[in-house]
């Protein structure tokens, strides 16, 4: 999650997106199609089928030894909160087109495997379409890569709330990522407005960003966290389990450090 891979553009990016640790020891290369990077909401089909996996890992199914996986297209647009209707089926084979034409290049270790080449998120995918509705598609096969599925059968993943698949604009749904990362189990987390807007992958000015982070935070829009953004460009990421914060706040007045706790709607 900490990693900028996916677009937050809605227009296509035919950009090159790098990144660094801090520490310059990790680094990756996202290398877009002629479609574009993947963006943001094709990250939906990923998350689909990671939770699918995770699922066959932890109640040990064969399945969760395969790469591939095939599921019901009925059933992921439910899941993801999307319609039925035919355009977006297309939308669909959209994102399995930019998710398997978007290249990494990557020294980052998954599951103890560290790969320095290119690859694809996604080796392959088809669609299994009915004779008499051609226009729609009954069930979707994804081949993972090397490295996501490794990832995914060491869990290296994070679970994710029910409500990021409301989350209608890109950028509040990288702002919960990256405060679902963050904060985590913790009660706070604290981040600097340009290194968020490094890890959010943001193309905008950091006047612009600094107004897009805080439009959602006057509309406390993210699902499990607030954000609290200071006059000296420090983002505090709040947990909105109020036993959660309460036992942290008891805890800093004991040690007598301030906490500011951000006002509820």
């Amino acid at each position: 999650m900490e990693v900028p891979i996916f677009s937050l553009s809605t227009r296509p990016d035919l950009s090159i997106q790098q990144w660094a640790s801090q520490d310059g020891k990790r680094r990756i290369t996202v290398t877009p199609s002629v479609l574009g990077r993947a963006t943001q909401h094709d990250k939906d089909v990923l998350i689909y089928v990671t939770s699918q996996l995770t699922a066959a890992v932890d109640r040990k199914l064969p399945d969760a030894n395969y790469r591939t996986v095939r599921f019901m297209a009925y059933d992921f647009f439910k899941t993801t909160g999307r319609g039925t209707s035919g355009a977006e089926y297309r939308a669909l084979k959209l994102s399995l087109r930019r998710l398997h034409g978007t290249t990494i290049t990557t020294n980052i270790s998954t599951g103890g495997m560290q790969i320095d080449e290119g690859f694809g998120l996604i080796d392959s995918w088809r669609t299994i379409a009915s004779h008499d509705r051609p226009g729609t598609m009954i069930a979707v096969e994804i081949t993972l890569s090397i490295w996501l599925f490794s990832a995914i059968r060491s869990f290296e993943v994070f679970t994710l709330h029910k409500d990021y698949f409301r989350l209608r604009k890109p950028i509040e749904r990288r702002l919960y990522e990256l405060a679902r990362k963050h904060c985590g189990r913790q009660a706070t987390a604290r981040i600097g407005l340009e290194l968020l807007r490094q890890k959010a992958g943001s193309k905008a000015s950091p006047k612009e960003f600094r107004r897009m982070v805080r439009d959602v935070m006057i509309a406390d829009s993210l699902p499990e966290y607030r954000l609290l953004l200071s006059q000296s460009d420090i983002v505090t990421i709040y947990t909105k389990d109020h036993r959660k914060l309460a036992r942290a706040l008891s805890g800093h007045l004991t040690n007598r450090v301030p906490i500011v706790v951000s006002p509820t709607k």
